[in-house]
């Protein structure tokens, strides 16, 4: 159970039946389980010492064994609109970034799943840094944890809802993911609602089967295209799992949950607005006939810019313009306020501009310089 051999077990990623195991490998009672989770993950602490309900013999053999390790916060800002970002380092010195976003009394924070990402999305930040590995269920669950910890005592609670909307894939650290979203919903640890806890994703086919079969949490998709043509352009991953595919699997995903919320499930499609590009009137009408057999909500992400990016933010009367079509045939359509624009508050950017391992940032400005120049030698 712990990250390397020889290690202690970091006891902060272990789900409440894996805690439970390894309390009888110590000839322990099963509750003890419960008491811990309670103390790390609703208490806030990592001080065995501090468990007072348990015997000072086991608090010193818990001391020699195990510990609870947090992700080391190395960056931490508050933006003009309340929104917090967190830079954490890890143990081997990789760095990750969660986001709490504040809206009354919604607090959502975005939760990282890998370092860096594979998947090369032309519109993300943290795609051109490279991948470098997955995060462990301790490291998911320590971003929570530092946020959960991040208000003081006697507030209310700090984080209500989770996304993985972070840094990486989530469906492609599936088997670090699973144990990290059934922490989160045990109510011996965060205790949060199955509707608070969204996983997204680029459309990992086969991986939102497997989810449906695992565990009851909200999905939503990183669509960003109204065809097949467009989407292989802006999230690659569409030339394996093309949209007639995703759109199944979506369908299956909401088959196997809707039995006791008939019609009130939905997916949430996600869509960043890109001007000139995924933004004109046709791109949503041809966006409302894939959606037509999809029981789906749209949420509408103005572009947020990073260095080199080739893309531009859609005109506010754009986005507006194509929401209106959506609504008018009867679509929920939301658009995503911006946040934390001073505090480079879009996943992977902070880190994007001190850590780039692969220097694949670099050369994709190079490619931009390269392809500009062209389109400029043909105008």
């Amino acid at each position: 159970m712990g990250d390397d051999a020889g290690r202690k077990v970091n006891l902060l990623g272990l789900t409440l039946t894996e805690l439970e195991s390894f309390f009888l490998e110590l000839g322990e009672a099963r509750f003890r389980a419960q008491q811990v989770m309670k103390w790390v993950h609703q208490r806030g602490v990592d001080d065995f010492a501090a468990m007072t309900d348990i015997a000072k013999p086991l608090r010193q053999r818990l001391a020699a064994v195990a510990e609870v390790r947090l992700p080391h916060v190395v960056y931490e800002h508050t933006a003009s609109d309340g929104t917090r970002k967190w830079v954490l380092e890890l143990a081997d010195g990789a760095r990750v970034e969660t986001v709490l976003i504040p809206d009354g009394e919604r607090r959502t924070l975005c939760v990282s799943s890998q370092v860096g990402c594979a998947l090369d999305c032309k519109f993300c930040s943290t795609g051109k840094q490279g991948f470098q590995r997955d995060l462990s269920t301790a490291e998911i669950i320590g971003q929570l944890a530092i946020a959960s910890r991040s208000d003081p005592m006697g507030a209310a609670r700090a984080v209500s809802n989770v996304v993985m909307m972070g840094m990486g894939e989530p469906l492609l650290n599936y088997d670090q993911l699973l144990p990290a979203l059934q922490i989160m919903l045990d109510d011996w640890a965060y205790g949060l609602s199955k509707r608070r806890v969204t996983v997204s994703t680029s459309g990992i086919v086969p991986m939102i089967d497997r989810l449906g079969e695992d565990i009851d949490v909200a999905l939503a998709v990183s669509l960003h295209a109204s065809n097949d043509e467009l989407r292989d352009q802006l999230v690659p991953v569409n030339r394996k799992y093309p949209m007639a595919e995703l759109a199944a699997a979506c369908r299956r995903y909401l088959a196997r949950h809707q039995s006791n919320e008939l019609g009130r499930r939905r997916i949430t499609m996600e869509y960043v607005m890109l001007a000139g590009v995924n933004d004109q009137p046709e791109h949503a009408r041809q966006l409302l006939r894939y959606l037509a057999a999809v029981p789906s909500k749209v949420n509408l992400i103005p572009f947020n810019p990073f260095p080199h990016a080739p893309y531009e933010r859609s005109s506010r009367s754009a986005i507006l313009a194509f929401q209106k079509i959506l609504v008018d045939a009867g679509m929920i359509c939301t658009i995503r306020t911006t946040r934390g624009d001073d505090i480079d508050a879009a996943c992977g950017q902070l880190v994007g501009q001190v850590e780039d391992r692969t220097r694949r940032s670099q050369r994709w400005a190079q490619q931009i310089l390269q392809e500009r120049e062209i389109f400029r030698r043909s105008s």
